[in-house]
């Protein structure tokens, strides 16, 4: 009897309709080794067309027929997350981002903006595979540590409810206490170079670039410049000894230029 049960599940999965799956990469290496991937997870899974552009994407005459997208978010003609309600609601389709960026903050806003899947192209090869089916079937992909990091920042996704107070609290608290150095960090040395922040810190800059990508994440804020508003007004941060206004600039233009032409 089980026997007989596995055979007729195993059978109906086999002759269901495949997951049809539009590739938009601009990177022809990785079109072709996708493609591959793909291709491997036949017959449940077919490759409906490919594309290196956002405008080849939205004109293509196989997305009619496309279930899922699998979005590179660094596509040449455009910011690729532009496309994504463009898709979702002229076409229709599902969307699953893979990307190489580990930037949290580019991440939740692909899923706010209609992506139902994230995957990072240093994850196994398998997972790819595993969000489309999972998005397919209705379901979001967000795995591990990025799970925990986007939840808490989505409206309409947070796992808690309470107060507002209670939420920037929390916030506050998720962070660590490297993070909190940090973030006395670039308030102390707001408009400097990363460099010479990290310095001051004893780390890197390209540690103290992913120091901050999870400090935008956790806080809720965008770019050093609101960063530093934000910490002073929460009282994360102890203000700079000394106002930065540059010589016949008002200390305000002073510290949005600087925070603007500095690479962090």
């Amino acid at each position: 009897m089980n026997s007989t049960a596995t055979n007729g599940s195993a059978s109906a999965r086999t002759t269901a309709r495949p997951i049809r799956v539009m590739l938009a990469d601009d990177h022809g290496v990785m079109l072709w080794g996708l493609r591959q991937l793909i291709a491997s997870a036949g017959p449940s899974m077919v490759v409906a067309g490919t594309a290196a552009t956002c405008s080849e994407l939205l004109t293509h005459t196989a997305l009619a027929q496309t279930d899922v997208v699998l979005l590179d978010l660094s596509l040449r003609d455009a910011n690729a997350l532009d496309c994504v309600p463009k898709l979702i609601s002229e076409a229709g389709v599902k969307i699953v981002v893979l990307t190489g960026e580990l930037n949290p903050a580019r991440h939740r806003d692909a899923v706010m903006r209609g992506a139902r899947g994230i995957v990072l192209k240093s994850d196994p090869i398998e997972n790819v595979l595993r969000a489309i089916e999972r998005v397919h079937a209705g379901e979001v992909w967000l795995d591990g540590s990025l799970m925990s990091m986007l939840l808490g920042g989505i409206t309409g996704l947070a796992p808690k409810c309470g107060s507002l107070e209670t939420e920037i609290a929390r916030r506050h608290h998720s962070l660590t206490a490297k993070e909190r150095e940090v973030v006395q960090a670039m308030v102390q040395h707001r408009g400097a170079k990363g460099l010479v922040v990290a310095d001051a810190l004893g780390m890197s800059a390209h540690t103290l670039r992913n120091h901050l990508t999870v400090i935008y994440s956790k806080l809720g804020v965008q770019g050093k410049l609101n960063l530093y508003a934000y910490a002073l007004e929460q009282g994360l941060a102890q203000p700079p000894a000394k106002p930065m206004r540059p010589d016949g600039l008002p200390s305000a233009w002073g510290a949005l230029n600087s925070f603007s032409s500095s690479p962090l």
